[in-house]
C-alpha cells in the first residue's frame, strides 16, 4: 500500500529527539580524538563555532518546517525553493548521509561490547544490533518515538551528571584544570590543521540536530511542536556539548595517547575520565551509557534514511516503490533498501572496525555539511523569492533568527570548512589521489546526481523517475 505516513509523534516525543537527536558516537566516541587533533583550544572553538552554525541552521529548518511540515524536510524545501535537480542532489545525499551513519554507529556499538567481550568476533554484536534496529523500524512511529524518548531521557541524564561531577573535579583537584592548556603546543594543537579537522568531526557530532525536522511529518500540530522543540536549542547545545568538551580538556590532556585511538571504547574520554577518577565500575556503568546512546543514535539514522527515501519516491524522484508502506503506515521498501546501505558495517570484518569506523565518519560528516548548506540557502530562497506571494513574513507561525546574515554566515562557513578539507590530505607524508577522493566522495556523489538529473531533465523534457 501506498498513502501518508501517521502522525503519532507527541511533543514530548519531539523534545526529546531535539535534545537526544545529536549525542551519540559524536560526543561519546569522536570527542577524545577531535581533542587529540586540534588540542584544547582548538576543539572547544571548533565545537563553539559549530553550535553557532547549527543553531541559526535549526531556526532556518524550524521556519520552514512550522511553515511547511514535511518528511522531506529540507529536501523538499531545495526543490521548492531552490531548483529541483538541486533538491534531488540535497535529497540522496542525506538519505545516503544517514544510511551510512547507520553503519557508522553500529560499527561503534560492536566496538563497544568488545570492551566487555574482547574475544567475540565484533560481526557477531553488529548482526544482533541490527536486526534489532531494523525491527524497531518495522512497525508503528510511536515505537519509534518511545524508544527515543527513552534512550535520549538516559544519555542527556548521563551527560548532566558528567557535567557536575566534572566541575567538581576540577575544581576540588589543582592538578587539573588550566595546566592541561599550557601541555605541549596547546591550546591550539597543529595549528590551523587540527583546527580544520576538529571542525570536520565537531560537525559529525553535531548531526542529527536537524532530526526533529524530518519528525515534522509525522507531528501532531507541528506549527506549535518544531518551533516549541527547537527555542531552547542553543542553550541544550552549550551544555552538551560546549561545557562538556571543556571539562573533558580540563580533566584530560590532549596529548593522552589514548585519546587519538579509534577502535576501543576504553579510549572515550567519558569512559577514560570515570575509570580514571571514579572506579571500573562506573566505567562500566558510563560504557552501558554509550552503548545506549550509539544504538539511539542508529535508530534515528534508519528512521531518517528510510523517511527521506520514502519522499523521494512519494514525489517521483525515486521508483515509485519507495513511497509503499506496510499496514503500521511504514515505508517498508525504503527501510529494507536502507538497511542494506547500513549493512556496510559488516566490512569491518575484513578491513578492522576502528578502520572502517573512522572512514565512514569522515564520509557522514562531509555529506552532513552538504545537507546543511542546503537547508541555508533553501531559508534564504525561501524568504527571497517564496514568502513574498504566500502573506509575507507576518504569516509565518515561527520566525528565525538574523534572517539574512545567518543564513549567509553559515553558507560561507560551510563552504570554508568543506574546502579546507584537501589541506591535512595533501601535507601527509604518503599523499595519494584515492585519499582526496575518499574524502571528498560525498560532494562528488552530490555533483553525480544534480548533473544526471539535469541531463536527464533536458532529454526527456521531464524530472521524475514515474
Amino acid at each position: 500500500m501506498s498513502g501518508e505516513l501517521s502522525k503519532k509523534l507527541k511533543t514530548r516525543h519531539i523534545n526529546m529527539i531535539a535534545i537526544g537527536g545529536s549525542i551519540g558516537t559524536g560526543i561519546f566516541l569522536a570527542s577524545g580524538y577531535t581533542i587529540s587533533i586540534g588540542g584544547p583550544g582548538g576543539a572547544l572553538l571548533a565545537y563553539a563555532l559549530m553550535a553557532v552554525i547549527v543553531y541559526f541552521l535549526m531556526t532556518s529548518l524550524a521556519e520552514m518546517s512550522a511553515f511547511k511540515p514535511s518528511s522531506g524536510t529540507f529536501c523538499e524545501y531545495s526543490s521548492l525553493y531552490i531548483g529541483k535537480s538541486f533538491g534531488i542532489a540535497m535529497g540522496y545525499n542525506y538519505w545516503l548521509n544517514w544510511a551510512v551513519t547507520i553503519a557508522v554507529d553500529i560499527s561503534a556499538a560492536s566496538l563497544i561490547m568488545s570492551y566487555w567481550f574482547p574475544t567475540v568476533n565484533s560481526v557477531i554484536f553488529s548482526l544482533l544490533f541490527f536486526v534489532s534496529i531494523f525491527i524497531c523500524n518495522l512497525y508503528s512511529v510511536k515505537v519509534f518515538g518511545e524508544i527515543e524518548y527513552f534512550m535520549s531521557f538516559v544519555k542527556v541524564s548521563v551527560i548532566i551528571v558528567f557535567i557536575v561531577l566534572g566541575f567538581f573535579m576540577v575544581f576540588e583537584q589543582p592538578q587539573f584544570g588550566v595546566p592541561h592548556w599550557k601541555t605541549g603546543d596547546a591550546p591550539f594543537h597543529n595549528g590551523f590543521f587540527g583546527f580544520m579537522t576538529a571542525f570536520l568531526f565537531a560537525g559529525f557530532s553535531f548531526q542529527g540536530t536537524e532530526l526533529v525536522g524530518v519528525a515534522s511529518g509525522e507531528t501532531k500540530n507541528p506549527a506549535v511542536t518544531i518551533p516549541k522543540s527547537i527555542k531552547y536549542v542553543f542553550w541544550r547545545l552549550l551544555l552538551f556539548y560546549i561545557i562538556s568538551i571543556m571539562i573533558i580538556t580540563l580533566l584530560l590532556p590532549y596529548n593522552d595517547p589514548r585519546l587519538s585511538v579509534q577502535d576501543s571504547v576504553t579510549t572515550s574520554p567519558y569512559t577514560l575520565i570515570f575509570s580514571n577518577y571514579f572506579s571500573t565500575y562506573a566505567a562500566d556503568i558510563i560504557n552501558f551509557v554509550i552503548l545506549i546512546a550509539v544504538l539511539s543514535a542508529a535508530n534515528a539514522s534508519m528512521y531518517s534514511s528510510t523517511r527521506i527515501l520514502w519522499y523521494l519516491g512519494r514525489t517521483g524522484q525515486a521508483p515509485k516503490i519507495f513511497s509503499k508502506l506496510n499496514p503500521y503506515a511504514i515505508p517498508i521498501v525504503a527501510l529494507i533498501a536502507s538497511a542494506m546501505i547500513g549493512s556496510l558495517v559488516f566490512l569491518s570484518s575484513f578491513i578492522g572496525n576502528g578502520v572502517l569506523f573512522a572512514n565512514l565518519v569522515q564520509i557522514s560528516a562531509l555529506a552532513g555539511f552538504i545537507a546543511w548548506f542546503g537547508i541555508a540557502l533553501s531559508h534564504y530562497q525561501f524568504r527571497r523569492k517564496y514568502l513574498a506571494k504566500h502573506g509575507g513574513v507576518d504569516a509565518l507561525p515561527y520566525k528565525s533568527k538574523l534572517y539574512p546574515y545567518a543564513q549567509i554566515f553559515s553558507m560561507i562557513a560551510i563552504i570554508i570548512i568543506v574546502g579546507a578539507q584537501f589541506y591535512p590530505i595533501i601535507h601527509q607524508t604518503e599523499y595519494r589521489i584515492l585519499d582526496l577522493v575518499s574524502t571528498y566522495s560525498a560532494v562528488i556523489l552530490f555533483a553525480i546526481f544534480y548533473f544526471v538529473h539535469k541531463f536527464h531533465c533536458f532529454k526527456n523534457k521531464s524530472c521524475g523517475f514515474r
